[in-house]
């Protein structure tokens, strides 16, 4: 989601209350587009995070410190001079714009109080920290020359301006208006704007990402994407209603922070309640920087995870892709062998009827003795009887050999195939570096990697997922194959519960019984668990086979991971673990 000006307006009231007439005790430049600054106010410390990244600004509050460079940056010097000690008078956002204001009072080289501003533009691609001394700017964390910009020049001793963000409104005006001159306005603005009436409002207007402009048509009652044009005059007058409703909310600094998340997947967040999610899981917390801090540690985490994956994931799909064409191969030629019988039974005939043939025939008419049917066997009217019959031997043969050599290899490369979409599967749920040593341990050893390092392995700090039960029952899910394995024939006693996605790739999840009998509660959420640690979560139900552990067997050779089993049970069931307690 954007960090859009209903975010920021959470963010601004949050800081104000915390850091206003506070102190900066310390200023770093951990990275070339971020500053940390450490604010001392009312007995309490805090971290102020400010970043200009362009795929990723942000502005809350950390209890995190970052580690900065030996030598400070030239801007991060700059700072320093003019803002150590400086006391922070007030934060303001102008009206809903990405924009925040932090004005600070210091002495000079003189001695004499001055005002400076820090602004923090959150703006994407154009985002920018940028410190003025009234209207002119002193310096900023990047410099924009008129080459790059032919806007707005973002260099020292520029003026400085807010720029024009698209002739859109500033909403807030409207709750200075009269109401029914507001609701002329925006009925107007909408109707003019050939577009889905919820672009129609981010478009028109500051502050509204895409999600909460939708929002706001949902709480109106009102389909979002019907283009502007086409909505009533009554559905103009609860949308308006709504979303002054929602300025008023936000006027007062009424903010309720909260996550929404997707089968414990963040996918959403917001200052303010999204009932347009009411069917998924909210999470709610105390201030704006928290909800920011751990939505982007989430998402940051799972990016990272899959950076550092990519390379085992392009080994496992190049590896996975060959033998899948392997086996498509295979099957083919299996089908081809298929005619074997056929020519079997035209060498058997022909070396019981040959001798009714005609010299030079192509063809002989003959009793088929297996089926008590007349067939007509193709000959080659340059060979006789019994060269043709050898000739249909031979091809036999060579089938019948080509029928068993594949018959063993389609099993191996099928098997092969299971192995790597296991793989795939293990990477799919790492979530830490950690949890890649086993995998790629997996793969040296399956021989899809060379070891480096003199043949050393590498120390395995990575363990299984730990959850428990509604009723108090300690469940177990395996990362990866090695610790499926682990899991399974190791960890578990006989009457332990085994769970695992039948037909599908997936991981190995234990229950363990103590001795007791499993409520069938237990039963579901380890199948939930077996569901989501599968290649078929995303389906609205999957099959999970469950099975005392006494009764899951490893053939002799088999590949990590590879169990056989002969009878379980069976259910269907879907793959929302949100409500279980998982132990760290």
């Amino acid at each position: 989601m954007a960090f859009d000006g209903i975010t920021i307006a959470g963010i601004t009231k949050e800081l104000n209350q915390l850091l206003t007439g506070g102190r900066i005790y310390k200023i770093a430049q951990p990275e070339s587009d971020e500053l940390l600054l450490t604010v001392k106010n009312n007995g309490s410390q805090y971290r102020l995070l400010l970043s200009a990244d362009a795929s990723l600004p942000l502005v809350y509050l950390t209890d995190k410190n970052k580690q900065s460079p030996m030598t400070a940056p030239g801007f991060c010097m700059l700072l320093r001079k003019h803002l150590q000690n400086a006391r922070i008078l007030d934060i303001t956002q102008p009206g809903l714009e990405r924009i925040i204001r932090i004005r600070l009072e210091h002495l000079n080289e003189m001695g004499d109080l001055c005002q400076k501003t820090l602004v923090i533009e959150i703006m994407g691609k154009h985002s920018n920290i940028i410190f003025c001394n009234e209207n002119t700017i002193i310096d900023s964390i990047k410099h924009i020359s008129g080459i790059v910009s032919s806007v707005r020049e973002v260099l020292p001793g520029r003026e400085y301006f807010i720029p024009q963000t698209q002739s859109k409104q500033e909403p807030l005006a409207f709750l200075e208006e009269t109401p029914d001159a507001g609701r002329q306005d925006f009925k107007e603005k909408l109707l003019s704007m050939p577009m889905p009436l919820y672009k129609a409002l981010y478009c028109a207007y500051t502050g509204f990402s895409p999600v909460m402009a939708q929002e706001i048509c949902f709480r109106a009652g009102l389909d979002g994407d019907i283009p502007a044009g086409s909505q009533t005059p009554e559905a103009l007058e609860r949308l308006y209603d709504t979303f002054l409703a929602l300025l008023k909310q936000i006027a007062s600094g009424d903010f309720q922070p909260n996550i929404i998340y997707e089968k414990k997947t963040p996918i959403e967040f917001a200052a303010l309640p999204l009932t347009l999610y009411a069917d998924k899981d909210a999470v709610s917390f105390d201030s704006v920087s928290e909800v920011l801090e751990h939505y982007y540690e989430e998402k940051n985490t799972l990016t990272r995870i899959r950076q550092k994956s990519a390379d085992l994931r392009k080994i496992v799909q190049t590896a996975l892709e060959r033998n899948i064409k392997k086996y498509d191969l295979q099957l083919r030629q299996m089908k081809d062998t298929e005619k074997r019988e056929k020519y079997r039974i035209y060498g058997e005939l022909l070396n019981t009827y040959g001798y009714g043939a005609e010299p030079g025939a192509r063809s002989l008419e003959a009793l088929n003795y297996y089926t008590d049917e007349m067939i007509t066997i193709p000959l080659d009217d340059t060979l006789t009887p019994s060269e043709n019959a050898k000739k249909y031997f031979d091809k036999y043969g060579k089938m019948k050999r080509t029928f068993e050599a594949l018959s063993e290899l389609t099993i191996e490369v099928k098997a092969e195939i299971e192995h790597l979409e296991s793989i795939a599967a293990a990477l799919d749920i790492a979530l830490q570096e950690e949890d890649l040593v086993q995998i790629k341990e997996e793969l040296i050893e399956s021989g899809y990697i060379r070891r480096k390092g003199g043949g050393k392995k590498i120390k395995v700090t990575s363990r299984p997922f730990h959850y428990l039960s509604s009723d108090g029952f300690h469940m177990y899910v395996g990362k990866n194959n090695y610790q499926n394995d682990e899991l399974t024939f190791k960890l578990a006693s006989g009457n332990d519960w085994w769970f695992h996605a039948k037909g599908i790739a997936g991981s190995h999840v234990i229950v363990r019984t103590e001795g007791k009998e499993l409520p069938d509660r237990t039963f579901e959420e380890a199948a939930r668990l077996a569901a989501w640690y599968s290649k078929g979560r995303e389906q609205e139900k999957v099959e999970i086979d469950y099975l005392q552990k006494k009764n899951v067997k490893k053939p002799n050779g088999a590949k990590p991971g590879f169990v056989v089993y002969y009878t379980n049970f069976s259910m269907a069931i879907d793959s929302d673990i949100s409500g279980l307690e998982q132990i760290k």
